[in-house]
């Protein structure tokens, strides 16, 4: 039985129909918060609704697809309405568009942009306005990846917008510090509609729908488990036990949970007088990139047949 205990505070949580969004609204409302179910389509949210009441929880849903300021203030009226207030944001909606560089269209750039970056933008503005209003503090949980992180082939879109999340994670952390609005991002792993399509892992997740355990390579090696295990980290954030964990980017999956390191300087080399290409060839074969940093999400390592 969690010691956490949310009674009272009131949260949002976009994209919460299905899979780790529903698991997040799932998680807030056990721990006693009133949620905001949010979907695109009504039915998915309805059901996410009943689905919350029926576990004891009290939840509503308010369908639309995040991105414009139109939506984000309907999202936070809604819980003003319903609730008469807000306490926790937490911004998991998202679509993909995935193709390589040569052949990603504006079109599919910019959708996954407007949902992510800039859904994450338009809410985390409109929460935040009502939250420093209240002037008793709150939460925003932004919902990065590891894409995000290290980037991944075929979803220049999508890395984009998790990365940028991260950054404005520790922006607003800063800005929103002295309202005591603490802000952090999360690096979620899990047997989602998206990974069931990596043909590494869809027979451990087939197996897993037939009841089976995922072993403990993927749960713990690679952190990879389901939703729910993902779950945990939301009502934790947004409880007084992490008042003082802000501006933090932190990873959790299976049985696994990290701190993901800030970008930072690792190496530098110097020149007298500045630098020219030449020597900066000669530095950076010898010193400087002798060692470069890998890229991309690391290669799942799964047991010898």
């Amino acid at each position: 039985m969690s010691s956490i205990d949310l009674s009272g505070k009131v949260a949002v949580v976009t994209g919460s129909g299905r899979g780790l969004g529903l698991a997040y609204a799932h998680a807030l409302a056990a721990a006693g918060a009133s949620v905001v179910v949010n979907d695109v389509d009504e039915s998915v949210a309805e059901q996410a609704v009943k689905a919350i009441t029926a576990a004891g929880g009290t939840a509503v849903a308010e369908v639309v697809p995040v991105g414009t300021s139109e939506a984000a203030d309907r999202l936070v009226a809604r819980a003003v309405e319903e609730f008469g207030r807000l306490d926790i944001l937490v911004t998991n909606a998202g679509i993909l568009r995935d193709r390589v560089l040569w052949k990603m269209t504006d079109e599919d750039f910019d959708a996954v942009i407007t949902t992510h970056l800039k859904g994450t933008f338009t809410c985390a503005r409109a929460a935040a306005i009502r939250m420093r209003e209240q002037g008793e503090g709150g939460t925003l949980i932004l919902v990065g990846s590891p894409a995000g992180q290290r980037g991944n082939f075929g979803q220049t879109n999508y890395s984009a917008a998790k990365a940028g999340i991260a950054a404005m994670a520790r922006t607003w952390s800063m800005e929103l510090g002295r309202a005591g609005i603490t802000v952090n991002a999360i690096v979620p792993v899990a047997a989602t509609a998206m990974t069931e399509t990596i043909p590494a892992f869809a027979p451990y997740i087939e197996a897993m729908k037939q009841g089976e355990p995922l072993p403990d390579f993927l749960r713990k090696g690679e952190g990879f488990g389901t939703p729910e295990d993902c779950a945990a980290l939301i009502p934790f954030l947004a409880s007084e036990a992490a008042r003082e964990v802000t501006g933090q980017a932190i990873g959790i999956g299976g049985d696994k949970v990290t701190l993901w390191s800030h970008p930072q300087e690792i190496k530098a080399a110097y020149a007298d007088g500045g630098w020219a290409p030449d020597t900066l060839a000669e530095a950076w074969s010898t010193s400087l990139g002798a060692e470069p940093e890998t890229v991309g999400v690391p290669a799942p390592k799964f047991p010898e047949a």
